[in-house]
């Protein structure tokens, strides 16, 4: 065997390992993800909110892979999104005082954030509020890719955060 077929063997085997695991990458969260809330609890948890604000595919940072579209509803108790997200792996949740839509707005404003959960699913979630955070003392919901410090999307749900509820 000489070396040209040699390196043309080694570069498309590494070239289809490589395709291999990033389709494993972006297929494993979809084959992991739990069922979506069902309509009545989707229904309850947007009837019992305050806020609403629509999560859009055309933000700045936004593209092919990491875009979200719908609507998310806002209460003390919880925050739920009828629509669609991306798949991808380690969604979080963030309240944000300030409205951004790029990944160096959020770096910037991050310690101004609270992380609120996990997103464990792509179309339609609940994520139940921890007592300690009030969702009125920000402005902005965000979805955010923790692994690959990805930003997905954000909706801002009122123009400056509340200071009593």
């Amino acid at each position: 065997m000489n070396i040209r077929k040699l390196s043309i063997l080694t570069l498309s085997h590494a070239a289809t390992c490589l395709l291999g695991f990033a389709i494993g990458i972006y297929t494993l969260p979809i084959l992991l993800a739990p069922d979506s809330p069902d309509e009545s609890a989707l229904s309850a948890a947007v009837n019992a909110s305050k806020y609403t604000a629509e999560f859009q595919k055309d933000l700045t940072d936004s593209d092919a892979f990491h875009w979200g579209e719908g609507v998310v509803s806002i209460s003390s108790k919880q925050i739920a999104f009828k629509g669609e997200l991306a798949p991808g792996p380690d969604y979080k949740l963030y309240l944000s005082p300030a409205y951004l839509e790029t990944e160096a707005e959020f770096h910037r404003l991050k310690p101004s954030m609270v992380k609120v959960g996990d997103i464990k699913t792509f179309d339609n979630f609940i994520v139940s509020i921890p007592a300690e955070i009030d969702p009125f003392q920000y402005s902005t919901v965000i979805v955010w890719c923790e692994t690959f410090s990805e930003f997905i999307t954000a909706a801002q749900y009122q123009s400056s955060p509340s200071r009593a509820n």
